[in-house]
């Protein structure tokens, strides 16, 4: 059976808001914590885009539950040597209950300081190199590393966990699937795909390593006004290629909206308060092979969100 756990959206919400969720979902029986890491939200909008970093830190103190980035690109908008300290010190803070979720990115928030976005194949092997980099690192033994795309010299973590930090790397195609099993600690997804977790899991991910799935819900008692909500918010998670990877700006994402219609958020989330449906979301995960499955809540109906989770959607999901 797997965990289910909440999805912390920082695109959506300031920082104190999103501490808050946290306790409700701690209360409301949620067993773990995603975190977004972005430096723009997707459209104007969502409205938020607070450090992740500093969030963690107020998390640490006010849940115990596991918290994970989904996802931190450590590669070109943040050197891995620096995300290295930062996601250290989480860990040290939570007590080791911090894992990094790791992916290649998004123009969107990586090309801030006006480096050239590359194409997949670069960014795959920044990646990987950035992995290799923080895991030495995470020893505490100083580092002097010369590679392709980074250069660290007499580099050392003082403070570092009792336990390397376990880095999960994100996956929504084959090559990044491959570069998950052959280097992660675990893998991360957005679709129930049993055809991709077959594939980390024979590809080098094993029995043992963690895979981790999400999707993004909106519930209320009136279906067409959270579709409408859907839309407004998130109408960028539709679109289709990889329009997702390579705007630049929320502005881009928002002149694509007319692309989205409401029938197509209602064919492609769930929206309202139909149990059955949101059991059925994440019900999806469990029988594709996930560990942990995480749910976020589009919206501002948060409290009306735990409190159906809680009464009627978890036990349903725990009892299965």
């Amino acid at each position: 059976m797997p965990e289910y756990g909440y999805f912390l959206s920082t695109e959506e919400h300031g920082p104190a808001e999103l501490v808050e969720q946290a306790r409700m979902a701690e209360q409301a029986g949620f067993q773990a914590l995603w975190i977004s890491d972005h430096y723009h939200p997707w459209n104007g909008a969502q409205g938020q885009s607070p450090f992740v970093w500093s969030v963690i830190g107020a998390l640490s103190e006010a849940v115990s539950l596991p918290i994970e980035t989904a996802v931190t690109c450590p590669t070109v908008r943040i050197h891995p040597a620096v995300v290295a300290q930062a996601a250290a010190t989480s860990a040290v803070m939570t007590g080791g209950r911090f894992r990094l979720g790791v992916g290649t990115g998004e123009a969107l928030n990586e090309h801030i300081l006006g480096d050239a976005w590359p194409p997949l194949h670069i960014r795959l092997e920044m990646l990987e190199e950035a992995v290799q980099v923080m895991r030495r690192l995470f020893t505490g033994e100083e580092v002097n590393h010369h590679g392709t795309h980074y250069t660290v010299e007499n580099a050392r973590l003082y403070t570092v966990p009792d336990e390397p930090v376990p880095i999960d790397i994100s996956g929504f195609g084959p090559k990044a699937t491959q570069l998950a099993a052959r280097v992660g600690d675990g893998y991360i997804t957005m679709m129930p795909e049993e055809e991709m977790v077959t594939q980390f899991r024979k590809g080098g991910g094993g029995s043992t390593k963690l895979v981790s799935g999400g999707t993004k819900v909106c519930y209320g008692t009136d279906r067409d006004e959270a579709v409408r909500r859907v839309r407004e918010l998130w109408a960028n998670e539709l679109l289709p290629g990889e329009m997702g990877q390579i705007l630049p700006t929320p502005r881009h994402f928002e002149q694509l909206q007319p692309l989205i219609t409401e029938d197509k958020v209602r064919e492609s989330r769930v929206c309202g308060d139909d149990v059955d449906e949101h059991v059925s979301a994440l019900a999806a995960f469990a029988d594709a092979g996930f560990d942990r499955v995480y749910v976020n809540q589009i919206g501002p109906d948060q409290r009306g969100f735990f409190d159906f989770y809680r009464t009627k959607v978890l036990p349903q999901l725990t009892g299965r």
